[in-house]
């Protein structure tokens, strides 16, 4: 039996190849047009970087980030963290 790729199929191996995947989601009527930009700039050379630089900006998860990291990235103006150097309060043992 001979099997004869269909050019949908012929198309999605090719991108395949060229490291894309093909996914699907669901979106408000309203967005589908944004969401077909977003596609069309993440998949311009030219736009590319730039796309995924406002995106992972504003839209990437943060993974397993740690309290410390967080307090790490937390902004310090105005906030003092000097302690008061004293030996603290006798305790009666």
């Amino acid at each position: 039996m001979n099997h004869v790729k269909s050019p949908v199929a012929s198309f999605r191996s090719r991108k395949a190849l060229q490291g894309f995947v093909r996914i699907e989601v669901n979106v408000q009527r309203e967005d589908a047009g944004l969401l077909r930009s977003v596609a069309s700039a993440l998949s311009d050379p030219v736009r590319q970087a730039e796309a995924r630089i406002l995106l992972r900006q504003n839209f990437a998860d943060v993974p397993g980030t740690s309290l410390k990291a967080l307090l790490a990235a937390a902004p310090l103006d105005g906030i003092e963290l000097d302690r008061d150097p004293g030996a603290g309060r006798d305790i009666d043992l």
